[in-house]
């Protein structure tokens, strides 16, 4: 009877340790895809694409890498983006993260 009890103990160890082990798999398959479909780092703006349905400028803008006020100006049609956010004291220090207030296409017509 004792061995019995081992073998059933011996089996269910076996079977959970196969469980987790297909458990984890797929969590790791999950997370391989899930990094395969986001936004790559060449992005400008990390996610934007996805959130915004490709379009280019919303009246709530994240600075992406590598943008300045002058690059969203021309990408979104905005001169007075400065102007609009009294909270950018000096328009030389805009870094990526920073959320800004911009008209989408406002000045396209002044160009």
């Amino acid at each position: 009877m004792a061995l019995k009890t081992i073998r059933a103990s011996s089996m269910a160890d076996a079977a959970s340790w196969y469980c987790a082990t297909i458990l984890l798999a797929l969590i790791l398959l999950a997370s391989i895809r899930e990094s395969s479909n986001s936004p790559t780092d060449d992005d400008p703006v990390r996610g934007k694409q996805f959130l915004q349905l490709n379009r280019p400028c919303d009246e709530i803008y994240v600075v992406g890498e590598g943008e300045t006020l002058h690059t969203i100006s021309d990408k979104c049609g905005d001169p007075y983006i400065v102007e609009r956010n009294p909270h950018i004291h000096d328009p030389d220090d805009v870094f990526p993260g920073l959320v800004i207030k911009i008209n989408p296409n406002s000045g396209s017509s002044n160009f």
